[in-house]
């Protein structure tokens, strides 16, 4: 109720300051009637405006890419990215050229042809060459892009079954992931929501006998330069398989079945190595260093020591906990990564404890 009648209140006080301005302009002497008809003076002042505006953008512009220009993702780790990076590289090229040049002569015709006493603008009916040029040009391009991409995309989402890629499943749920590896048959076991109690969290079918040697996981590690396949579900709402550094994403859909490949290409030794890494990593350990000061002189912990993962993401608002959802990504050697699933229990074990 109090609710209502804030509303209430506030509805009322606009209709007082309307009736009010309405009042107002009644009372007002009455002016010429040319008193709102532009002059020379208005017009230039108007057309500088313009094309001081247009300076102001470029100025800006560079600003941007100067100042946060760092911010941009280093160089890609899958084989795949390098094709997504060059689509990017030219979509943003042409853009940029085409926007710069137009914006130019949308801002500077306004001044240049801004109005003048005892001018007249030039009036075309129609021009069929001008509206050909600037009709095709376009078409062209973007066909030409889109095709691109058709292509580029074609040759990321195709799975060659003879190349045997690991098969793992991304779970997803508010607000965590898991994952599943297929175990030593690299088939993964029937699951369904339906059979999600206790321990099963990812509702594996344990009657199934594709799913004893399952594993599930918090943490996924992945061999560099072997192609895997990841096979997407999600237990409650829609989510998003983010996982940048791969270029990768992929819908996780309640009630089906996505999937996504890719082909590690750095590990995560390596690209702790690269200069781009290496620089954020720093620019992020002085930040922490001086909250740091100021936490410890409150008596409050410190913060720890970033150091540079991989991470899979959620890239949907699922929630209000979206923002935390993510998972820790290791990619090393064969060795090391059959090393460390020989390690994890297998499906059939954890159920039964």
């Amino acid at each position: 109720m109090t609710a209502f009648l804030v509303v209430l209140v506030i509805i009322l006080f606009g209709v007082a300051v309307w009736q009010m301005n309405k009042i107002f302009q009644l009372s007002k002497p009455e002016q010429d009637n040319t008193s709102e008809i532009s002059t020379d003076q208005d017009n230039s002042l108007n057309g500088y405006l313009m094309l001081g505006f247009v300076i102001f953008i470029y100025v800006l512009l560079i600003a941007c890419f100067w100042l946060w220009g760092d911010v941009l993702l280093p160089v890609s780790a899958s084989e795949h990215g390098v094709e997504v990076d060059q689509l990017m590289l030219v979509s943003m090229a042409l853009i940029f050229v085409v926007g710069i040049f137009t914006e130019w002569l949308l801002f500077y015709f306004a001044f240049k042809y801004r109005g003048k006493k005892g001018y007249k603008a030039l009036y075309y009916v129609d021009n069929h060459k001008l509206e050909f040029i600037w009709t095709i040009i376009p078409v062209v391009v973007l066909a030409g892009l889109i095709i691109y991409g058709l292509f580029t995309w074609t040759d990321i989402m195709y799975v060659d079954e003879d190349e045997d890629p690991l098969i793992v499943e991304l779970y997803a749920y508010q607000f965590d992931w898991r994952a599943r590896y297929a175990g030593n048959d690299n088939t993964l076991g029937k699951a369904n929501v339906r059979l999600i109690e206790g321990a099963n969290q990812l509702g594996v079918d344990v009657s199934d006998t594709y799913a004893q040697d399952d594993k599930i996981v918090n943490e996924l590690h992945l061999p560099v330069g072997r192609k895997v396949l990841f096979k997407m579900r999600s237990q409650d709402v829609l989510h998003s398989a983010y996982m940048p550094h791969f270029r990768a994403q992929m819908n996780c859909v309640p009630g089906m079945i996505t999937q996504f490949g890719f082909t590690p290409t750095i590990t995560t030794d390596e690209m702790r190595l690269e200069d781009d890494v290496v620089a954020k990593v720093d620019k992020i350990n002085e930040i922490r260093r001086k909250k740091s000061i100021s936490l410890e002189a409150k008596g409050e912990e410190a913060l720890e020591t970033y150091e540079f993962d991989y991470l899979l993401l959620c890239n949907k608002i699922c929630g209000n906990n979206h923002y935390n959802m993510q998972m820790k990504i290791v990619v090393e050697t064969e060795k090391e990564y059959k090393a460390w699933l020989a390690q994890q229990a297998t499906v059939a074990s954890t159920l039964k404890k």
